[in-house]
């Protein structure tokens, strides 16, 4: 064999070899690309998109501690060891804390439509309590302290454009923006919280805003609320609310009819901004009732035509507030408010709002509680009160 031979043969061989191994070759598939969380930054910090979906998620809520004594304390309890002894009626009555261990979970969606964003919202509150559920001891009410686990819905409900469906809190405390920032605020109450509503708010644009609602009710608030105002006919309650915002502070008036007593309230708050540091308000209300409760010679009611309210949670006819914010440095705000009512109810608020590291906050608050109409001097009008708080997802 020649050496051309020899050549041309060593090739064939090489293109054979070749051939077999592209035959056999494994052909790797391409990765499905991966869809990553995307930002939605259209409604403000920490929403993003549902993958798959043009649906903006957020979810967000807090870890909360409470500790109080005194006023804000549970208050007359019975002794349970005196019980235990069978001395019943003749007991001590002692003071203990209250204490509320709870976490928010807070889930907001919104997407947007033809006719507005349509929005989804729910807080659910998961806690554990310190209670003074009534006992009767040898015919005598007091109170012995309990524990429970509780579950509690604080808000659901649907928006579309400015309507708004669910449960929530009633128009008449939140259109005027409920009152201060001290963690027991409305210890002279300023209105109703939950409850069924049917809504719609108008947004102007240009500071202005109206609303209505139609609310089912539920119970009371105050200390005269004696029955439950949850509607028993298909007449609904109503309020409605103007208000206006602008650069110095802002506006609001709001009224509620309660359908099932045939009473209304009106409330009225101006806010204003005294720098960028220091806020301040003051709001005052008025009842067409005026909390007239008859009792027998044993305390029980024997008419409370003229006394209940749904709107009208304060003793007597009015009621005014006062209150407001300074936060004197990058991490401490101090609050404030002040309440009285035509029964002479008053109370008085102040804490400091500490964050000590980004999201934790420590909120020591003192409270001072009276009736300037009795002579009688009530123990424990003091309180203090400790709040422990650690937002996620806000």
């Amino acid at each position: 064999m020649n050496i051309k031979g020899l050549l041309l043969g060593s090739a064939a061989a090489l293109v054979a070899v070749s051939g077999a191994r592209a035959a056999d070759a494994v052909v790797i598939a391409e990765p499905e690309p991966v869809e990553y969380v995307r930002v939605c930054d259209t409604y403000g910090v920490g929403f993003y998109y549902i993958p798959g979906t043009e649906t903006c998620l957020k979810v967000s809520g807090y870890m909360r501690y409470d500790i109080g004594v005194g006023v804000v304390g549970i208050l007359d309890t019975w002794d349970k060891q005196d019980l235990t002894e069978g001395l019943g009626a003749a007991s001590e009555v002692n003071d203990t804390y209250y204490k509320r261990a709870r976490f928010a979970l807070r889930v907001d969606s919104r997407t947007e439509t033809e006719l507005g964003t349509l929005r989804t919202y729910a807080q659910v509150n998961f806690q554990y309590d310190v209670n003074a559920p009534e006992l009767e001891v040898d015919g005598v009410f007091n109170a012995i302290t309990e524990t429970d686990d509780e579950l509690a819905i604080e808000h659901a409900y649907i928006e579309l454009g400015g309507f708004r469906v669910g449960k929530t809190d009633s128009l008449f405390s939140t259109f005027t923006g409920y009152s201060s920032g001290v963690s027991n605020d409305g210890l002279v109450p300023y209105g109703p919280f939950g409850t069924h509503q049917i809504a719609y708010t108008f947004n102007g644009g240009n500071g202005f805003t109206a609303a209505v609602a139609l609310e089912e009710g539920g119970d009371g608030e105050g200390a005269y609320d004696v029955f439950s105002y949850a509607l028993d006919d298909y007449v609904p309650h109503v309020v409605g609310g103007i208000g206006w915002t602008g650069g110095w502070g802002g506006i609001s008036v709001v009224g509620g009819y309660d359908a099932v007593y045939e009473e209304g309230a009106v409330k009225g708050r101006l806010d204003f901004n005294a720098s960028d540091a220091i806020s301040l308000f003051v709001m005052g209300a008025w009842a067409s009732n005026d909390d007239n409760i008859i009792v027998d010679a044993e305390g029980f009611v024997v008419d409370a035509s003229d006394a209940q309210n749904y709107y009208a949670p304060w003793g007597g006819e009015w009621a005014v507030w006062g209150g407001g914010a300074w936060r004197f440095s990058e991490q401490a705000t101090f609050n404030f408010e002040i309440g009285y009512d035509d029964f002479e109810n008053f109370s008085a608020v102040a804490n400091v709002d500490y964050e000590l590291v980004p999201n934790f906050h420590i909120i020591p608050e003192v409270v001072y509680v009276d009736n300037f109409a009795s002579d009688v001097e009530v123990d424990d009008n003091w309180g203090g009160f400790l709040r422990l708080q650690a937002n996620f997802g806000s």
